[in-house]
């Protein structure tokens, strides 16, 4: 019982195997058996979202949601993704911890953990050996890979980089007790607004269910939409050998993850919207904390990129144009 619970408190707690041996290609990523007991937390989250009906509603819990949400969502693209699982940039070790606490607060377990499984989706991509690819169907690729008993644990083996910070590694081990300290620290914040401005209509418990759980979850899944939705919906401006899409209003909820095709074709650019008329404004924000000395070392877009996408528009054309003349 006391491993049980260590397992939710620590995550490197209980060793698995797949931490410790490379990936067995010889077998499918797909496990459908779901731990229902070590997915309690995540359960929960999702439930208490109802309590929004007890509580009510003001415009500051609402600010409040949508502010934190936002920030967390650069974290996550930001410093999870683009940082951590790519390198698309560097930064001091001050601004690296910062915002990978940020991102941690976003209960998308560790930031080891995520960027482990994210580098086994871009090495297996839309294959029987990816985490959480788009041919086990919408729902799995969505929400049923994390649930499974093989993805709980952090793949060292594909992060060794990152595990000379213990900082970070502390922050991979104990992810959920950063997110409850996370959860009370707002609902104190809104039991102070409720007694020093209570002109702003809030309490504790309403900014705990609007600023934390319902931005939670709407963090959650806007993010694994990434790797659902974007695998199906949307269009495809480069040829990859997997189901990438790009899709407008996934970028807009993500800050800029949603070109998702781009990013498959040329992962290792910090910026994703790789054409001006792209919002990625999560490679904006960046960009200004280049200006501001904060992180340094951005990857550009190559410009071979730019140039295989004339020359795959060319081919189109002239396949559309052959099409056309038969038909003629």
């Amino acid at each position: 019982m006391l491993k049980f619970f260590l397992r939710w408190i620590d995550s490197w707690s209980i060793t698995h195997t797949s931490e410790t041996n490379e990936f067995d290609t010889s077998k499918t990523s797909k496990d459908p058996k779901i731990q229902w007991l070590r997915i309690l937390p995540f359960i929960i989250l999702h439930l208490a979202c109802l309590a929004v009906f007890w509580v009510g509603v003001s415009w500051f819990a609402v600010f409040f949601m949508l502010i934190f949400y936002f920030i967390r969502m650069f974290a996550i693209t930001a410093f999870f993704h683009r940082y951590l699982s790519h390198k698309t940039f560097q930064t001091s070790r001050v601004v690296q911890f910062i915002f990978v606490l940020i991102g941690t607060m976003s209960a998308q377990r560790g930031p080891l953990w995520w960027a482990a499984h994210h580098r086994y989706h871009h090495r297996y991509t839309d294959t029987d050996h990816d985490p959480h690819s788009s041919k086990h169907g919408f729902w799995y690729s969505h929400v049923g890979w994390f649930l499974n008993e093989q993805n709980f644990s952090t793949r060292k083996e594909v992060i060794k980089d990152w595990l000379k910070f213990p900082e970070i590694v502390w922050l991979d081990r104990f992810s959920l007790p950063v997110v409850l300290i996370t959860a009370l620290a707002i609902y104190g914040f809104g039991e102070w607004l409720a007694g020093a401005y209570p002109s702003l209509g809030t309490s504790g418990l309403q900014l705990l269910v609007w600023g934390f759980v319902i931005s939670t979850v709407l963090l959650i899944h806007a993010t694994l939409c990434i790797n659902s939705l974007a695998h199906l919906y949307g269009s495809r401006d480069f040829e990859t050998p997997d189901n990438s899409r790009n899709n407008l209003f996934l970028s807009i909820i993500t800050l800029g993850e949603g070109w998702h095709n781009n990013h498959h074709y040329y992962a290792g650019s910090t910026r994703q919207g790789f054409f001006w008329w792209q919002i990625d404004i999560t490679y904006y924000l960046l960009k200004v904390m280049s200006w501001l000395g904060l992180i340094w070392g951005i990857k550009p877009v190559p410009h071979r990129i730019y140039t295989a996408r004339k020359s795959q528009l060319k081919k189109f054309k002239m396949n559309s144009n052959k099409i056309h003349s038969k038909e003629s």
